[in-house]
């Protein structure tokens, strides 16, 4: 159908409440897996019961969103066309197989000579194939995102989403729990580290939708069956069977992205099908004028609850998918189908626009009412609009340009009716560090503090993240010396605390605050790398020492650990040693100015006058305001 067609017609739609399949009960108290004693058996396990749901599933997105890096799991095209050069770092990225083992080889070109080269291995692929490949490092269990993505509907290789306009992380942007356990079934997480993973699976499993399998597989095995026909198998959850609230629940776990704040004393494993999300978190999402046609990809949930489809009836994500069978696979006549559930027979009625125009389009009613759109933030794809209206019609509504004007609305709480005045507080603070820098969220934050009737010990971990995200390191000293006496000291409040009090030049109290996060985080490598600082700072070489080369010992590519140790070295007159850890963080990095700054402060007290004017004429290249570079020079 033409768009001069669409204008011409309106789509007369109703919509009755009308549901299709399982009676819903409010069984989900009642469900034994929600008891956080029983254990996940793998997909494996229910395999052995479930072989032709398992054998339709592994082809969905969930059943492929994660996997080992292998020919069979990209779904990239390889060779001169997959050269990617990022123009604000001046570095080219080339990814490729040898010996069906990915790499990513990261280079720069001067003057027609390889100045700089990197290669690094990669070690999963994420994503399903349907719109990207990401790429995953794994070293020593630590998980990082490679920055180079291909993008399936487009055919290309491009920086990775994130990693764009100047914000290219290279090979250190840090994978957690939150991000792996929305693309993956549950890995095994190192306790007290951030990204340390000893057990990764390959792709989503049953359980994520089912819950722990233990109490139903033994059950099963010691020939106990339920007739699900006739009453509800509580030995498992089955998702039809919940009410819609606790139906989208599970859906959004993953496919409601926004700001996750987790509830204190939570982890991202703690959700369980059957359970309220706001349980374990609240997700927040930041409207904007422009958020009706501008938003998200994994926003479907959110679009879904806006449409009258939704509104008007008892529809959730199921009513239309089944999570067993691949939507790749599954014949557009199968959401008509359900359309016309609601919307009345016969066929012919149900539009106003004649036959032979829709049928120009298969007479398809998503073609029109769900039509595809761009996400604003993963490029080069179009994704399903969840929000079913009829007054957008496809090629009738253009999407916004990224240069218009987007007047900032609010935050919205999504897991619930309406937030704490500190809740809210938290998700304008998580909005602010992990998405948008903009003083007005910081504004709203001081507001809501204001209005907080929470206790002192419940607010203190909300003011000190939200001096830290300010930068008020005075405020920060101030709080550091406050205390409440109930407050028990996580480490993520020591370690914003030690920030401040650090640059405030109380390097005892920074190495306290830092010795106390890193206690409580051992493996949350940025941690030991500022205690390591405060032990310089201090002149404690043999701790400092010991600090950095535990961190390299962890993760042997984390520049500033290479440097911070050098320095070390240098300080006790060990310049050879301590010079090739300078070179070996340059090797990484070929910006990192304080490792060019210490190399050429050691080629100067060598006398080696040349090599350190070419290190800070370097230096300056990179960044002509750097001071110290420039007095050296001089």
């Amino acid at each position: 159908m033409g768009s001069a067609s669409i204008l011409r017609w309106i789509l007369f739609l109703t919509f009755p409440i009308l549901f299709f399949g399982y009676c819903r009960q409010d069984l989900a108290g009642d469900y034994k897996n929600l008891d956080p004693k029983v254990d996940y058996v793998g997909i494996q396990n229910c395999r052995s019961c479930h072989d032709e749901i398992y054998q339709t599933f592994i082809h969905t997105g969930m059943g492929r969103s994660f996997d080992r890096a292998t020919p069979a799991k990209s779904d990239a095209t390889y060779g001169p066309h997959a050269l990617v050069y990022d123009d604000r770092a001046d570095l080219y990225y080339f990814p490729y197989f040898q010996d069906s083992v990915l790499y990513i080889r990261e280079f720069r070109v001067e003057n027609g000579d390889t100045v700089h080269q990197r290669v690094e291995q990669v070690a999963y692929i994420v994503g399903s194939g349907q719109h990207t490949n990401s790429h995953i490092l794994d070293i020593n269990g630590y998980l990082y995102q490679a920055p180079v993505t291909f993008y399936t509907q487009e055919g290309k290789w491009d920086l990775a989403p994130g990693f764009r306009t100047g914000e290219n992380l290279r090979f250190s942007r840090a994978l957690n729990s939150e991000c792996i356990t929305c693309h993956n079934h549950f890995p095994t997480p190192v306790e007290g580290s951030l990204n340390k993973f000893s057990y990764m699976p390959a792709g989503i499993e049953c359980e994520r939708c089912h819950g722990p399998g233990e109490i139903h597989s033994r059950a099963r095995l010691a020939g106990k069956n339920v007739d699900t026909s006739r009453m509800a198998d509580l030995t498992i959850v089955n998702p039809r069977r919940l009410s819609r609230d606790l139906q989208m629940d599970i859906c959004q776990r993953c496919h409601l992205q926004g700001v996750a704040v987790l509830n204190e004393g939570k982890t991202f494993y703690d959700f369980k099908p059957g359970m309220h999300l706001s349980e374990v978190m609240n997700v927040f999402l930041p409207r904007f004028t422009s958020s009706h046609e501008r938003f998200i990809m994994a926003s479907q949930a959110d679009r879904l609850r806006l449409s009258p489809c939704y509104q008007q009836s008892e529809m959730s994500c199921i009513t239309c998918h089944n999570p067993h069978q691949s939507v790749t696979l599954t014949d557009a006549a199968h959401y008509n189908n359900i359309c016309l559930n609601c919307h009345g027979k016969p066929r012919e009625n149900v539009c106003a626009a004649p036959m032979a125009s829709r049928q120009e389009q298969g007479d398809n009613c998503v073609h029109c009412h769900m039509p595809p759109s761009g996400s604003i933030d993963i490029p080069h794809v179009n994704i399903t609009d969840h929000n079913i209206r009829r007054d957008v019609i496809r090629g009738q509504t253009p999407a916004a340009s990224s240069t218009d004007p987007a007047t900032f609305l609010g935050l919205e709480i999504l897991t619930k009716e309406a937030g704490t005045p500190l809740e809210m507080a938290e998700g304008y603070i998580a909005l602010y560090e992990k998405y948008l820098q903009a003083d007005y969220l910081l504004d709203s934050v001081n507001v809501l503090l204001d209005r907080s009737q929470a206790p002192p010990e419940k607010e203190f971990y909300t003011l000190v993240h939200y001096q830290f995200v300010r930068g008020d390191y005075n405020a920060l000293t101030r709080l550091s010396l406050s205390i409440p006496n109930a407050f028990t000291m996580d480490p993520w409040t020591a370690y914003r605390l030690g920030e401040g009090v650090y640059q405030g030049g109380d390097y005892p109290s920074a190495l306290r605050f830092y010795q106390q996060a890193a206690e409580g985080m051992p493996f949350n490598l940025e941690f030991q790398e500022k205690l390591g600082v405060a032990q310089v700072a201090l002149k404690q070489w043999k701790e400092a020492e010991q600090t950095l080369r535990y961190v390299l010992t962890e993760n042997p590519k984390r520049p500033m650990a290479l440097n911070n140790l050098g320095f070390v070295l240098v300080m006790q007159k060990r310049f050879e040693e301590g010079e090739a850890l300078y070179d070996q963080a340059i090797a990484l990095d070929p910006d990192y100015e304080q490792a060019l700054l210490n190399k050429a402060a050691v080629r100067l007290y060598r006398k080696d006058q040349l090599a350190a004017r070419k290190l800070l004429e370097r230096i300056l290249k990179i960044n002509p305001e750097n001071i110290q570079a420039r007095k050296l020079l001089e």
